[in-house]
């Protein structure tokens, strides 16, 4: 992905500087997940009948969507923890 952003090894290796803030990342990662399912799941009370968020439809999308990106996102996360697999 990197590389098709126009990503070379030579910007990508300083990536390497940021290592150690990935527990850091993968929080705030969480708490923001934690937001958005609370505002999907919790947020329907406020939401007048006249507003987007008041049509199923739209909720129904919005949460496979939320759904498809957690799930890839806790891939991504835990990469480390099975990447030696595929060394």
């Amino acid at each position: 992905m990197l590389v098709l952003l126009g990503v070379g090894g030579a910007w990508g290796s300083r990536l390497v500087a940021l290592e150690p803030l990935q527990p850091y990342f993968v929080a705030a990662a969480l708490v923001f997940f934690g937001v958005a399912s609370y505002r999907l799941y919790r947020g329907s009370e406020r939401c007048a009948p006249d507003e987007v968020c008041a049509i199923p439809a739209v909720r129904r999308r919005q949460r496979v969507i939320f759904w498809s990106v957690s799930v890839l996102a806790a891939a991504l996360m835990s990469f480390p923890l099975y990447a030696p697999l595929f060394y």
